[in-house]
């Protein structure tokens, strides 16, 4: 390319990063060439504590990134004392945790915010309209929300531990639109400490405790249809403690203790008792060094198959338990990982093309190494039956700023499944990938320190 065409690129680059976000779904750039949406994304970023968005915009045969900055509204934080923990998305509604370095005596919470896409069914597909600016609808920081650590999404609703309050609390999203006195949510007692919560068909929850003592392993079994302290229905207790993980999926709820993971029918009728529970395990196996059992931290679903990662080095692996048979067992599709690496939860998508995939990035948590991205074919054969899921890619990746729980690599995917954005914390960038080809097609800086990532939208409507 002459030096004169790539003058040309650059200041297309500079022109789309000047302007502000596009008030149609189409419009013109300087060069006459019309700019399509794509994709919106908002990401966190750790280093100014905020949330910052973007969008990628087809110019011609190019596929440009454009930054729209800081999220309208988005609560001033405090650097050095606050951390923007786990976010879901809900349609057009995000939320997001906050968390102090005070066991929540300093200022913890939630904001949620509107990102300005819908979707716009049409038979066989849906096209997006790009309404306004992300902004935030509602937000709550204080001393009354217990430093919540995870937030969860179940059956369209968002459910958001609030852990020193022992409990949690559950919003409807579309209260989030409406008066202030209907967007605070209902606080449900349940579970304490580092919580961790599956819920079923918003009639059940499964709140656990992390600590030692007479919680170690306890698990609150919760009834949705009371509030408060009335809320708890029985508990029950699980062999090993250290629950550091749960999850739904047909019918069945896992946990993660420090011994492998267990599973439960969910009580939706709440007929049994503490006595009655029957918990089933399924071991990892052990650690080759100090003969300690495997364990995994987090689940995340796909379809009927729950799905974790465990081990270290050549035991490291990812890990798939059909929820829907008879007798859950585990599958385990080995990825050697270099001294040094380790692996985190896996995020799922079914590709445009019918593909389903899971991405497990190997992060660094010590050492001079580079880090990679590790791509599994859940369903070669595409018979629905992932027992011969099989790494598909493994590519090379950007650095982590790895710290505790924060600084990770992040992957979401466009609505229209053809893209996935990953971050690389460390080197200040977000990079774009193909969906159909499985390889990086765009890399772009965006300065401070990207982290957790949610995609919005795909094509812009053009009808």
């Amino acid at each position: 390319m002459s030096l004169w065409k790539i003058g040309c690129w650059v200041s297309l680059f500079s022109l789309l990063g000047v302007l502000g976000p596009f008030e149609r779904s189409a419009t013109a750039n300087a060069s006459g060439r019309r700019s399509e949406r794509m994709v919106r994304i908002v990401w966190q970023d750790r280093e100014e504590k905020t949330l910052r968005w973007g969008e990628f915009v087809q110019v011609g045969p190019r596929l440009l990134f454009r930054t729209g900055g800081e999220v309208q509204g988005f609560p001033s934080l405090k650097k050095e004392r606050q951390e923007l923990v786990q976010m879901q998305r809900m349609e057009d509604i995000l939320v997001v945790g906050v968390r102090d370095d005070d066991d929540g005596q300093f200022q913890s919470g939630w904001a949620a915010v509107d990102l300005g896409v819908d979707e716009i069914p049409h038979g066989d597909h849906s096209d997006y309209e790009y309404r306004n600016h992300p902004r935030v609808l509602a937000t709550q920081l204080d001393k009354s929300q217990g430093n919540p650590a995870h937030l969860y999404l179940y059956d369209g609703q968002f459910y958001l531990a609030n852990d020193r309050l022992d409990g949690f609390t559950r919003f409807v999203p579309k209260a989030l639109r409406g008066p202030v006195e209907g967007r605070r949510g209902t606080f449900y007692r349940g579970g304490g400490g580092h919580i961790t919560l599956a819920a079923v068909d918003n009639q059940v929850a499964y709140s656990t405790w992390i600590g030692g003592g007479a919680t170690n392993g306890q698990v609150d079994v919760v009834d949705l249809s009371k509030n408060g302290e009335k809320a708890i229905a029985y508990s029950f207790h699980l062999p090993s403690g250290g629950l550091h993980g749960a999850i739904a999926n047909s019918g069945r709820v896992f946990f993660a203790p420090s011994d492998g993971i267990y599973w439960v029918d969910a009580d939706l009728n709440l007929q049994s008792t503490a006595e009655t529970v029957k918990p089933n395990h399924l071991s990892l196996g052990e650690d080759a060094e100090s003969d300690r059992p495997l364990r995994t931290g987090a689940f995340v679903n796909h379809r009927n198959w729950v799905m974790f990662t465990t081990g270290k080095m050549d035991q490291s692996a990812l890990c798939l338990v059909d929820a829907a048979a008879s007798k859950p067992k585990v599958i385990k599709v080995p990825i050697k990982t270099a001294d040094g690496l380790s692996l985190i939860t896996p995020e799922t998508v079914v590709a445009a093309n019918g593909k389903r995939y899971a991405f497990v990035f190997q992060n660094k948590k010590e050492g001079e190494v580079r880090e990679k991205l590790t791509i599994i074919d859940l369903d070669p054969n595409r018979d629905r039956d992932f027992s011969d899921a099989a790494i598909a890619k493994t590519l090379d990746v950007g650095a982590s700023q790895v710290e505790g729980h924060y600084g990770h690599h992040s992957i979401a995917f466009d609505d229209d499944k053809r893209f996935g954005i990953l971050t690389n914390p460390g080197d200040g960038e977000i990079w774009l990938l193909s969906l159909n080809t499985l390889s990086v097609i765009g890399k772009h800086k965006v300065g401070g320190m990207p982290t957790k990532v949610l995609a919005v939208g795909g094509e812009a409507s053009k009808h």
